[in-house]
Formats: structure tokens, C-alpha cells, sequence
């Protein structure tokens, strides 16, 4: 047992290690799991809680974006971990009274599941030569792009990724992305490429115009990126601005 402890320590003491060599800023992401047809019933919910928050300030913030199937995602800037031991709704809580565990009983019955993770913003493998940034303004439309990866690929993983920045550096693309690496609360191991536009055509044009701009070569580099991940999963999405917050 006590082998067995010194193994888990040490092991967990690596992937921190690895982890922060590679550390940019950290968010938080709480999500729900929106059952088809609570979607409406969530959305008001989740729109009164937003009101409510305006209201009653409580400290903090968050940006709050919704995927084709259905997850609404809360996206919170964490300057550490000890900052998810805090309560931030307790003030909030005590002034609306029973109104407040009634909302949250009202968002429980929309969903079967939800939770709480960790992600962490790699400015090192993310393409946004004029500075990055998660919010663009005229630009809530998303294609997020999960690339899951086995711990003992990680590093080609990774390479294979600062290729694909190389090239759309040296081609001077316009496609702008972002690329997330998933953390604290996360069973699977996955990169996340989150890329903004208008709407799903701008999307679909961009991603055309960067096709015929990269050329052939990408063929081989982005190769490299399918060659080392595990699965691949792309999902679409909004920015909700009506559903953000930021205390004053």
C-alpha cells in the first residue's frame, strides 16, 4: 500500500509538472447537459438567474457559450484552485431566500447530468497573431474542434499541433483559433481548437479560403495531428452574451 502511495504521488506530482511547463491561464467551466426538451424551460432559468445575478453582484464572472448538442457551458477565469472552494453565491443566497434554492431546483429538473472542470488557454499552441482573446466582437458563432489524445501521445501530439501554428503562420491565414487543454475534472485527456465567426456560412467560407490558402501541404501537416490523437470530435455552438456575467 505504502508503494503504491509513493507511485500516486509521484505521478501525480509529473503530470503537474508537465502540466505548468506548458501552463497559460486557467478557466473553470461548470456544464449542464440540457435535455431537448427542457430547452426552453432552461433557457428562461437560465435567464433569470443571469437577471438575478445583475441584481445581487456577486463576485465574479463568466461567458457562457451553448454546442449543437445541447451543453451549456459556464467559462470562469481561475487565478488558482484554491478559488474553487469559495462560495460565491452565499450573499446571493441569503438575500433571495428560498427563491434561490427554488431556481436551482428549476434548472435540476432540465438536465440528467452537469459538472465541473478545469481548462487551461495554451497561448503557445494558439493562432491569434493580434492578440487573443475568447470573445470577438460580431463573432458568437463557434466550431469547436476535441482532439483526444493517449497520455504516451501527448508530446507528438503537441508537435504535431505547433506544425499546424507554423504553417498557418507562414501562409498569414486569417483563421484565427484558440487551443484549450483539458485539466482538473477531466477523465479524457483532449486538446480543444475553438474557432470564432459570424455564422455558420462565414464559417463554412473562411474555412474554404484557408483550405485554398494552406494548399497541399497541410495535407501532411494536419496528418501528423490525426496520426497522434486518439479521436477526433467536432462539435458547433453560440456565445451567449444574454446569459454572461461580470460583477461591478
Amino acid at each position: 500500500m505504502k508503494s503504491f502511495k509513493t507511485i500516486l504521488i509521484i505521478t501525480i506530482l509529473l503530470s503537474i509538472s508537465i502540466n505548468l511547463s506548458h501552463a497559460q491561464k486557467m478557466y473553470s467551466v461548470h456544464v449542464d447537459y440540457v435535455n431537448p426538451s427542457k430547452l426552453m424551460e432552461y433557457n428562461k432559468i437560465a435567464k433569470e438567474f443571469t437577471d438575478a445575478c445583475k441584481k445581487y453582484n456577486p463576485e465574479g464572472s463568466w461567458i457562457t457559450a451553448v454546442t449543437s448538442d445541447n451543453r451549456y457551458m459556464y467559462v470562469s477565469p481561475l487565478e488558482n484552485f484554491a478559488e474553487l472552494d469559495k462560495n460565491t453565491f452565499s450573499d446571493m443566497a441569503k438575500a433571495m431566500g428560498d427563491d434561490f434554492g427554488k431556481m436551482f431546483k428549476d434548472f435540476n429538473t432540465c438536465y440528467d447530468k452537469h459538472g465541473d472542470f478545469v481548462i487551461t488557454l495554451d497561448e503557445s499552441l494558439s493562432y491569434m497573431p493580434e492578440g487573443i482573446t475568447q470573445t470577438q466582437e460580431g463573432q458568437n458563432y463557434r466550431k469547436y474542434y476535441f482532439i483526444y489524445y493517449k497520455p504516451q501521445d501527448q508530446a507528438a501530439l503537441r508537435e504535431a499541433m505547433k506544425g499546424v501554428k507554423g504553417l498557418f503562420s507562414e501562409k498569414g491565414s486569417k483563421e484565427y483559433y484558440r487551443v484549450y487543454r483539458s485539466g482538473f475534472g477531466v477523465i479524457d485527456n483532449y486538446y480543444m481548437v475553438a474557432i470564432s465567426a459570424k455564422d455558420e456560412a462565414d464559417s463554412s467560407i473562411r474555412g474554404k479560403a484557408n483550405d485554398e490558402l494552406l494548399g497541399e501541404g497541410a495535407k501532411e501537416v494536419f496528418g501528423k495531428v490525426m496520426s497522434a490523437a486518439a479521436r477526433f470530435e467536432e462539435v458547433s455552438g453560440w456565445m451567449r452574451p444574454d446569459l454572461a456575467y461580470s460583477s461591478k
